[in-house]
């Protein structure tokens, strides 16, 4: 049942997503006096129509795309009838550029909405210092508990959520030094934090000490002892040595209280998707590059013009996620296990609603929306890559339309869109074939 409930969840996900991005296409093609001829959610032979004045609505089999289809689009002038000072291509080529950046635009505003949503309703982690060991890199640098990061490596900071992805997506360099600009006390200061390297006995993973489930993020070291003995990422663990662990915060506690043995085996019980699973884990020493401090994981409420703030924040946060991670996989610093497609983002969803709902309605809530952020941000920033037949790949020939002075000759822009289309459906029966495969590995 919990199966079928996430599958519905994720479905609605996905027609959110799709509706808003199709939504921006039509608001903004209806105020420029173009003729929508249908607004359709999914994509493959409809289920359902309505025809309603000048415009079809439909909804498709497969809820993985929608169209807003607009009148002459793909037509040449001389084909179309006495409307076509209503075709898309009559309008200006600004009028033009409006419309076809207006769906990811209408993506990032979702996805800001809800962070602001999120923020009023859960409060917001701010970057201040926690927890600096003594004779750290940190404590030498002259930071103290207290202090607020305000730059971090050269990145603006607003939450504690920047400074982890600061330190998740400079892992390459972890030995070079990190520059970090603080205020204490209302004063402006710099440091520089040459991370230490230290050998600890560890498992191999990262977490997030939370009240969530304890679930091993991304990514799970390849020679660490957890992925050695069979666990991956999206795994929650559920117990050691037959200890229950409800959340990240009695985990923490227990790994501090428990220090591992290098080579002595733990009992581990994970959960992936609906199966629970028992694995022999021996953690291993391994290298690692500690700074020596942590930053604020609890999150406060704050006031209004702070909601607006720290949801602006949140948004940001999240379009920078996916630029950081669309340069990792751009450097093969991603492998393509780590890579997911349609069936892996039901499975995300479906794997947050199951850890979350032990939490309450609220949690479920909060969780699923914070999800909707990324994936909302997601879809806007893909969506305007110059890749042709995305969006970003239709503006590059109207922008060049704008320079020049004059379109591009349809049958050429038409060709290229083709080809991009052919290379986009060879890139989802990739991501299909390897969402199939890393299910197929986890059973």
């Amino acid at each position: 049942m919990q199966r079928i409930i996430s599958i519905l969840i994720a479905i609605l996900i996905f027609s959110i997503l799709v509706i808003f991005h199709e939504f921006g296409h039509f608001i903004v093609a209806k105020k420029s006096g173009i003729k929508v001829l249908e607004f359709s959610v999914g994509m493959g032979p409809r289920i359902f129509s309505k025809q309603k004045g000048e415009t079809l609505y439909s909804i498709k089999a497969l809820p993985l795309g929608g169209s807003c289809m607009m009148y002459g689009e793909d037509e040449d002038e001389e084909k179309l009838d006495s409307e076509k000072d209503r075709a898309f291509g009559s309008k200006s080529v600004w009028a033009r550029i409006a419309v076809v950046a207006a769906g990811p635009v209408f993506n990032f505003i979702l996805a800001l909405v809800v962070a602001i949503g999120l923020v009023i309703a859960g409060g917001v982690a701010k970057p201040y210092v926690v927890d600096v060991e003594k004779d750290s890199p940190t404590y030498e640098a002259g930071i103290r508990n207290g202090d607020v990061v305000l730059r971090y490596d050269g990145a603006k900071i607003f939450t504690s959520d920047d400074v982890m992805l600061r330190q998740y997506t400079t892992t390459t360099k972890q030995s070079e030094n990190i520059k970090v600009v603080y205020k204490r006390k209302g004063k402006k200061h710099t440091a520089t934090i040459k991370p230490k390297e230290k050998q600890r006995i560890l498992l191999g993973i990262s977490y997030s000490p939370t009240d969530l489930p304890v679930t091993a993020l991304e990514p799970v070291l390849e020679d660490g002892a957890f992925a050695k003995a069979g666990g991956k990422a999206g795994d929650t663990i559920l117990s050691i040595d037959g200890v229950e662990m409800k959340n990240g915060k009695e985990f923490a506690k227990y790994t501090s209280n428990h220090p591992f043995t290098e080579g002595k085996k733990l009992s581990i019980v994970i959960k992936r998707g609906n199966k629970e699973k028992t694995i022999e884990v021996a953690p291993k020493m391994m290298t690692v590059y500690e700074t020596g401090f942590d930053v604020n994981g609890i999150r406060k409420k704050v006031g209004p013009l702070g909601c607006v703030k720290y949801g602006y924040a949140t948004f940001r946060y999240n379009i920078n996620m996916v630029v950081q991670s669309l340069k990792l996989i751009f450097t093969g610093s991603v492998k393509k296990e780590e890579v997911s497609g349609p069936i892996g983002i039901v499975g995300a969803i479906g794997d947050t609603y199951e850890q979350s709902i032990i939490q309450g309605i609220k949690v479920v809530i909060m969780n699923l929306a914070s999800l909707l952020v990324m994936l909302s941000a997601n879809l806007g920033v893909m969506n305007l890559l110059p890749i042709p037949a995305l969006d970003g790949g239709r503006l590059v020939f109207l922008f060049f339309e704008a320079v020049r002075g004059k379109p591009v000759d349809r049958e050429k822009e038409g060709f290229v869109h083709l080809v991009g289309f052919a290379l986009l459906m060879v890139l989802m029966v990739f991501l299909f074939y390897n969402d199939i495969s890393k299910i197929i590995a986890g059973m």
